[in-house]
């Protein structure tokens, strides 16, 4: 386990208290069959179960009764046969002492403790379930069709979940650090690889080699393409060609389960073209300029929208917007460039918590989703905390599709300058992006060596690792 005991047990009292009454059930994952039983995928355990019970193992419950605090570790012990594949493993009951877990019982007597409450009319409460066999779980023992099941999720539950995961303790911070660390080392790869005849798939092999070498996952499945203006650009065989910009959006996963995201785009020729450098230079002040506003106590729905007005300003400047700003934003003639939200939650998950509901974990009573192009893509938006990370992420995109849409259309015609926007359509695009703590007045970079963004400092580094 990664904490201490009473860790996980302080966070399962607040958890209890949070919810009030009830059963908890919180379901941790089982082997996921790439293509027939025996060949899985590298297990990963639900982050919720791990963050208030620590352990990795694979076909785990936890129930806590709110109401009693009374605790239970349910899972099935291993066989003979288990142990002749691979090797002996900690007990059920060890897990449960590991954790703090006074009690523990077999997978199959969920079925009665579960049904004792259902008769004594007590709340249920479990999370969204994104895994089939956490469906049928929930079907055996509830009734609940599969297609019901997020509707009827405990809201109580997903909030008191978020409410604890949100902010990051010490040792959280330190996990999200060496996330960070792994994730440099990946982007200066790409960064070093980004040369012409290179293929993308080779560089995105790399990038998922260099987490692996440290036992770590990628933390999603990493982009790597010329065509920077799709946005979740996975790697094809394509040779990288001179001239373009390759867009890298990758992240590692610790042993531990902490995750890093970065976004770099990089000159394939190693020097960005004047056009190139007037676009990656709105880029990277918009970034700086969400560094500049964040502190506890923000809402980032307003920094998102101060980065849109700066982003508008100087792309105005570059006669591809007109008009006035603030009428251009409200009208989400931006989106045309930023068709994506300036940034997630991240933590245990890539976007951290998403799976509990993107709504209950960006947005609150005070700041609710919009249902605009462009900004309904803002996964978080409330107020900033201390402890919380954040990626900070504006990038800047000609989608050709897009384009011939709205201009088909007349969308946001009055502020779109169409005929010098047609000239940008085998541009790509640009993202820069970066994992960001949240302190006491203000935020800080996770990680100890920040990757190469500025323009000069990219163009140096690959100089460098040319020579």
């Amino acid at each position: 386990m990664l904490f201490s005991t009473e860790t996980y047990v302080q966070r399962r009292h607040a958890l209890r208290k949070l919810v009030g009454n009830g059963l908890i059930l919180l379901f941790g994952n089982n082997d996921s069959p790439v293509n027939y039983p025996a060949n899985a995928y590298k297990f990963r355990q639900d982050s919720s179960f791990l963050y208030f019970f620590g352990q990795k193992r694979d076909g785990l419950v936890g129930v806590i009764d709110a109401d009693s605090g009374d605790e239970i570790l349910a899972g099935d012990e291993i066989d003979i046969d288990d142990i002749v594949w691979y090797g002996s493993v900690t007990s059920v009951t060890e897990m449960a002492a590991e954790s703090g877990v006074g009690r523990t019982a077999p997978l199959g007597a969920l079925k009665n403790i579960v049904g004792e409450a259902v008769k004594q009319g007590r709340k249920v409460h479990f999370l969204p379930p994104y895994r089939h066999d956490t469906m049928i779980s929930l079907s055996d023992l509830l009734g609940i069709h599969p297609s019901r099941q997020r509707e009827e999720a405990s809201l109580t539950l997903i909030h008191a979940v978020v409410k604890l995961r949100s902010r990051k303790s010490a040792g959280e911070i330190e996990e999200l650090e060496r996330a960070a660390e792994i994730g440099y080392r990946m982007h200066t790869a790409a960064m070093r690889l980004a040369r012409p005849g290179v293929t993308e798939r080779y560089i995105g092999g790399v990038l998922d080699g260099i987490a692996s070498s440290y036992g770590c996952l990628p933390s999603f499945q990493s982009i790597v393409s010329m065509h920077g203006e799709i946005l979740h650009g996975y790697p094809s065989d394509r040779p990288l060609e001179a001239g373009r910009l390759l867009l890298c959006d990758a992240g590692a996963e610790t042993t531990e389960h902490y995750c890093s995201d970065h976004t770099r785009t990089t000159p394939i020729s190693g020097r960005f073209s004047q056009r190139q450098r007037d676009i990656y230079d709105i880029v990277a002040d918009c970034h700086d300029l969400a560094l500049t506003h964040a502190r506890p106590g923000v809402r980032w729905w307003d920094v998102h929208f101060d980065v849109c007005r700066l982003m508008t300003d100087r792309l105005k400047t570059l006669g591809l917007m007109k008009g006035d700003t603030e009428e251009a934003v409200r009208a989400g003639a931006h989106a045309l460039f930023l068709p994506h939200g300036l940034g997630h939650m991240m933590g245990m998950d890539v976007h951290d918590m998403e799976g509990l509901g993107q709504t209950y974990v960006g947005y609150d009573d005070e700041t609710r989703p919009s249902s605009q192009f462009g900004t309904a893509s803002l996964r978080f938006a409330r107020r900033l905390e201390e402890g919380f990370v954040v990626t900070d992420e504006p990038g800047i995109y000609f989608i050709p599709d897009l384009i011939d849409l709205w201009r088909s259309q007349g969308t946001n015609a009055d502020f779109l300058c169409f005929d010098e926007i047609e000239k940008y359509k085998d541009f790509g695009g640009i993202r820069i992006e970066d994992d960001v703590l949240i302190t006491a007045d203000g935020c800080r970079f996770l990680g100890k060596e920040i990757i190469p963004y500025r323009a000069d400092d990219v163009e140096a580094y690959v100089e460098a690792q040319a020579g």
